[in-house]
């Protein structure tokens, strides 16, 4: 239920094709509708410009199914992040629309025009094991309306593969850069670039990477000023910043 959806509503009561109590049956559920397992933020597209999105982990595959049904009869884009394909059958069976993109262990449903983003996106990895980092990165800016460029395999033990890509980093208005390791990729961009480059550390690694603490730490300490970081392994969080900044 976005801001889109509200004026619709509001055109269609001013111009006589909806009762004034029937809108108010739609709106309802505003701020939220409780599910008594959940409470389903249905306002959150209104206020933020992003939809609420569904963090699959940990809940089971009905819970799942249920919230999913219940954002797509509020209107908008749907996205649970973190699903199993389990999951994705459990929705599938209430809602065939739904698509389940299996490396990013994402279920999206689109329906709905977004705000578009002015620029591209630009979603680059170190390494192929980053890429169910780096795919829920690019299912989640797709989703809100982006341009988006997966440049993948490109870490710096093998650097002529990202100079390679020059042009389409030095095109890009933000990079989403996911690495594991030592984490260095993300400083080594942010020199090549004139954008904000969110750095996203990915738990890749041998014992002394600590589950991607070791990438954390350097992408912290980079000395490109252009580079902020994000939580281990949160390609979705640097797909909702990278939307915003954007959209700007």
């Amino acid at each position: 239920m976005d801001r889109a959806y509200i004026e619709s509503l509001l055109n269609d009561v001013r111009e006589g094709r909806l009762k004034v109590n029937d809108a108010v049956d739609r709106l309802k559920d505003l701020p939220f509708e409780d599910l008594g397992f959940a409470k389903v933020d249905h306002h959150r597209a209104l206020r933020t410009g992003m939809p609420e999105v569904i963090f699959a982990a940990g809940k089971t595959t009905g819970q799942v199914a249920q919230i999913f049904v219940r954002m797509v009869q509020a209107g908008g884009n749907v996205l649970a992040t973190r699903a199993t394909r389990e999951m994705f059958e459990a929705v599938h069976a209430v809602e065939p629309r739904a698509e389940f993109h299996e490396m990013a262990r994402a279920i999206t449903l689109t329906q709905a025009a977004t705000v578009p983003g002015k620029g591209t996106i630009a979603v680059v990895c170190a390494g192929t094991s980053d890429l169910p980092v780096a795919e829920e990165a690019v299912v989640t800016a797709r989703l809100m309306g982006n341009t988006v460029e997966l440049i993948a395999d490109v870490g710096v033990a093998g650097i002529h593969r990202l100079l390679a890509q020059k042009n389409s980093l030095q095109a890009a208005r933000v990079l989403i850069v996911c690495a594991g390791m030592e984490g260095a990729l993300p400083t080594v961009v942010g020199g090549l670039v004139n954008a904000p480059v969110l750095a996203v550390p990915t738990s890749v690694g041998y014992g002394a990477s600590f589950g991607g603490i070791a990438a954390l730490l350097g992408m912290l300490n980079t000395c490109s000023p252009n580079v902020s970081v994000v939580n281990i392994d949160n390609g979705f969080g640097a797909a909702c910043i990278a939307s915003l900044i954007n959209r700007l």
